[in-house]
């Protein structure tokens, strides 16, 4: 769903805002963490206007192997590049870091859960060092036996290391995910297989996944007080994706370009429905610090007008002065 045409569209309207933002360089990249097959960078780079197109160096990231077929301006890399300018987007990424699960013992200490392959599951050692400050700042855990949390310091790790690649530009992390004010008590790790949730068997059977921590990956970054984290909904309404429904009259006098309007509405109301896509998370870090103010998020997503019947790719909607939907803000290191 998060390589669709419409959120493809989405993703190249913020671009054109990082762009402007930063004076519209030269050369202007745009990093698609876990690619894929690549279609998300391919829609981004077909959405964009020519003349930001020209000047875009698109960059897949993704351990498997180039799919036949993808545009060839699209360079595909097993990591980043260094020395970026531009967006850095990493959509679904960070669920599927592993990391390991905490529970608290009868005796009211977090303990690592260990597990076979077949799934069953025992209380290992005690968790200690980084992992257990890590748990003391991020998912403080009650005595109460049976509490769990999923350790995300290999998130944080990760993110941080994505983003120390872009020189000037924005780092963006969209993941199912919740923050310090409502943190799940038993977790959320969980199995996907053939697209239905199942058990959370390691046995190759299915994809693990849990849920990010993107206040504590937020603080990993630079400048984390400048760091924000909105809700999917909020991002994509700020970007001119909201599922309003084109006008009846458009029925009658274009009937072909009410129907393509019906299905982007649709399909922008799947995007952002509440309890749904919509409850996504977006992670918005801005790196450079000579572009503290042109790169600050309420700027990039400003209140944006409805969608219209048909909207042209890579229009972003007129700014204005705020941004809807903040969840969290995320303070500096110095301030705990």
């Amino acid at each position: 769903m998060h390589a669709s045409p419409l959120f493809a569209t989405a993703v190249a309207r913020l671009l054109c805002r990082v762009d402007e933002a930063l004076g519209r360089p030269a050369r202007l990249d745009f990093v698609d963490m876990a690619a894929g097959r690549g279609e998300l960078a391919a829609g981004v780079l077909g959405a964009l206007p020519a003349e930001v197109a020209a000047r875009a160096r698109v960059h897949a990231v993704e351990i498997a192997g180039r799919p036949d077929g993808l545009d060839d301006r699209i360079a595909w890399l097993p990591e980043p590049p260094d020395g970026l300018t531009g967006l850095l987007f990493a959509n679904e990424w960070l669920d599927n870091v592993p990391v390991e699960v905490a529970e608290v013992d009868p005796e009211g200490v977090p303990r690592r859960v260990l597990v076979r392959r077949d799934g069953a599951e025992r209380l290992g050692e005690p968790v200690g060092g980084a992992e257990a400050e890590w748990l003391a700042r991020w998912w403080p855990l009650p005595g109460e036996p049976g509490l769990r949390a999923e350790i995300g310091l290999p998130r944080d790790t990760a993110w941080a290391g994505a983003v120390s690649r872009l020189r000037r530009g924005l780092a963006v992390a969209v993941d199912y995910a919740h923050t310090a004010a409502d943190r799940p008590p038993f977790g959320t790790l969980t199995g996907f297989r053939d697209g239905r949730e199942t058990a959370p068997v390691p046995d190759g059977s299915c994809d693990l996944t849990a849920h990010v921590a993107l206040d504590a990956c937020a603080a990993s970054g630079p400048a984390p007080a400048r760091a924000r984290v909105l809700t999917q909904r909020a991002a994509l309404h700020a970007l001119g994706i909201t599922g309003v429904r084109p006008p009846l009259t458009l029925a009658s006098s274009d009937p072909a370009r009410y129907v393509r309007a019906l299905a982007r509405a649709g399909e922008a109301a799947e995007l952002t429905a509440p309890g749904g896509l919509g409850n996504f998370g977006w992670l918005l870090q801005p790196a450079g610090p000579a572009q503290a103010d042109l790169l600050e998020p309420r700027e990039l997503f400003p209140d944006a007008p409805e969608l219209s019947a048909e909207p042209s790719a890579g229009a972003p909607p007129e700014p204005s002065p705020r941004a809807p939907g903040l969840l969290v803000d995320v303070p500096d290191h110095e301030e705990h």
